[in-house]
């Protein structure tokens, strides 16, 4: 029987296997048998290849659901301002629903096919920027008696244009933008790309994302600053204050039967809990008429029946489907915009995938891997365009830094939260009872996330070398023309007129987005002033994320494609030509083979040698086993 470990409170079997891919550590003592408690907190419960039990599956599956709902729900809720829909909860429903169920779907296309990591799909603040920059143009402005709920009918033919108009611009130029991600991804150029792209470029692009957000996040919170406040305090106490203190939870197994196993719950889960106890004060507040019920008064949006019965009014089932605004437009001016969002994911997923496969015990992502995935990302923001969740779809950080919390780094627990998305996204009562959240609940959680994607933005300096006046102006310069022009312009809407129509649109979409103009400056400034690139932090970036993954036996397992599909193509010469098919794969077993030999033979002697030949099945590769067994004989 194998050891049982506990993986916060999360009771399960691992295998007794001590395989590097199931260890964080990069090196291991000569006795393996006496674990420190370091040790031990790095070792992984389940390998991104394993198969943990169903129930745990379903577990850890709601927790990945739990952790992206923050930066979930918050795309619709702020795309509901440049939509018109800031009054109309029923619609804001639907967003929510479509954009859970198309994460669900990406999120199973990228596990099965794409990266094949543990790593979740969700909406892109990438795009968001250059999707309100759309949406503030002159000619989709918001009527004035949008703004007014007694003035809006929602189910008026009038209105429905109204914002269907603009979803259906939207979705147009996502579609478009899309393709280039695609083309990118498939075609491999996505090496090209980021032999240009330092963390100069990357640092003030990612920044200007939340920073550009702060009107957002200050309408919101203004709406009643001791809600919002309390919901920021809560967020900070729970992610910061309490993330190390366990609380017991009651737990049943079969060796242990009932007992209390500690959980973490405040370092899995505190964007969730905030939420949730806030909005159940602001009912409270609500039921009791503490909160003014009379729309004139400062607090009022605090209130949880502004929404009349959304969730009573909601269906039970809504399936979404492709085209449900309407047909798609294109726009000159929104596919440009959208084409820097789409830059700037493709770089922020690069980096999460390595991330990624470093937290569940994955070898580095080889190029065919990443190519895959960059262009599954892209497939999944042309679907998103398609389906009309007003967003594309990346790989959602905040997942990836959960891998390391609850040690679990099997993919199938992805697949399960996949799944759980598509149903969620299937019930319309959930995406309803989302919309009755307080506004300004949401403005405090704006305060947390936004700051918290400008601080990641900015952590990328942490590879250039900053005590270099180059550096210094070229970070300074891009950040501060990435919030000076975008704002002179918003004040300034007529300032472009070039005498074409298109052209104005195009510059007015670009200059007013935040993270292209920080993100364009950034990259020019840093490719032509002279400096070494050990100054630029090129050569420090490309150690963290260098792919020095060979076609080992592990990596086979990890990122071939599945249902035996590289097997196949192995035999075929052409394969070596594709960038997203792994090359040579029966090559690379034979000598991962030859490989394993030479090493069992040199630790024939040693406890971990013989604890290797402990083999288990991993799926996508039945002929593993046959070999590594050969080649320890």
């Amino acid at each position: 029987m194998p050891p049982e470990k506990d993986s916060n409170g999360l009771d399960s079997y691992a295998f007794a296997t001590d395989s590097h891919l199931c260890d964080l550590s990069e090196e291991k003592d000569g006795d393996e048998s006496e674990f420190s408690g370091e040790e031990n907190r790095n070792k992984l419960a389940y390998c991104v290849t394993d198969v943990p039990p169903w129930y745990l599956c379903i577990i850890l599956g709601i927790q990945h659901c739990l952790t992206a709902f923050g930066g979930i729900i918050a795309i619709p809720l702020i795309l509901s301002q440049g939509l018109c829909l800031q009054h109309d909860g029923l619609t804001q429903s639907h967003l929510i629903s479509t954009i859970f169920f198309v994460s669900g779907v990406c999120t199973l296309l990228q596990v099965t096919f794409g990266v094949r990591l543990p790593i979740l799909q969700g909406g892109t603040f990438t795009l968001l920027a250059p999707s309100m920059a759309m949406l503030s143009m002159p000619e989709w402005t918001c009527p004035a008696w949008t703004q007014n709920a007694s003035l809006v009918n929602a189910s008026s033919p009038v209105f429905i244009e109204v914002w269907q108009s603009r979803m259906r611009a939207l979705q147009g130029s996502i579609m478009v933008g899309s393709l280039f991600q695609v083309l990118v991804g498939f075609s491999g150029l996505i090496g090209l790309f980021m032999r240009f792209i330092g963390p100069l470029t990357i640092a003030p692009t990612i920044a200007l994302i939340g920073l550009s957000l702060f009107d957002s996040a200050g309408t919101s919170a203004g709406n009643h600053w001791g809600i919002s406040s309390m919901t920021t305090v809560l967020i900070i106490l729970f992610s910061q204050y309490l993330r190390h203190i366990p609380v017991p939870f009651p737990t049943y197994t079969k060796t242990k039967k009932l007992h209390t196993s500690r959980i973490y719950i405040f370092q899995i889960l505190p964007v969730l809990l905030g939420i949730t106890l806030s909005w159940l004060i602001c009912y409270i507040l609500t039921v009791y008429d503490v909160l003014p019920p009379n729309p004139e008064q400062y607090g009022h949006l605090a209130r949880t029946d502004l929404k009349g019965d959304v969730v009573g009014h909601a269906p039970w089932f809504r399936f979404p489907y492709p085209g449900q605004w309407g047909l798609p437009t294109v726009s000159l001016a929104g596919v440009v915009g959208i084409l820097a969002g789409v830059i700037s994911s493709m770089i922020e997923s690069v980096g999460d995938y390595h991330a990624c496969a470093r937290l569940s015990g994955a070898p580095p992502p080889p190029k065919h891997a990443i190519n895959r995935g960059i262009g599954i990302e892209g497939l999944g923001c042309l679907l998103a365009g398609a389906w009309g969740t007003g967003n594309g779809t990346t790989s959602y950080s905040e997942n990836v830094g959960a891998l390391g919390i609850t040690k679990v780094g099997s993919r199938m627990v992805i697949v399960a939260s996949g799944v759980m998305m598509i149903v969620m996204g299937v019930f319309g009562k959930v995406g309803a009872i989302f919309t009755t959240i307080p506004t300004p609940v949401v403005g405090g959680m704006f305060m947390v996330m936004f700051g918290v994607i400008s601080a990641a933005g900015v952590s990328n300096l942490q590879y250039a070398d900053m005590n270099s006046s180059r550096n210094i102006f070229i970070f300074g310069f891009s950040m501060f023309s990435g919030l000076v022009i975008p704002n002179w312009l918003f004040k300034n809407p007529k300032a472009i007129a070039t005498g074409v129509v298109v052209l104005d649109q195009v510059l007015q979409v670009l200059l007013t987005t935040s993270m292209f103009v920080g993100g364009f400056f950034g990259f020019f400034l840093d490719n032509t002033i002279p400096g070494s690139k050990r100054e630029r932090g090129i050569v420090a970036w490309n150690q963290a994320h260098q792919d020095d993954s060979s076609n080992t036996l592990e990596s086979g397992e990890v990122y071939n494609l599945p249902f035996g599909i590289s097997s196949r193509l192995s035999s075929s010469s052409w394969v070596r030509y594709v960038p997203f098919c792994p090359p040579n794969a029966t090559r690379s077993l034979d000598e991962a083979s030859a490989d394993a030999n030479a090493n069992n033979h040199a630790n024939a002697n040693s406890k971990a040698g013989a604890n290797s030949l402990e083999v288990r099945q991993l799926p996508g590769n039945p002929e593993a086993p046959q070999i590594i067994k050969a080649a320890a004989l």
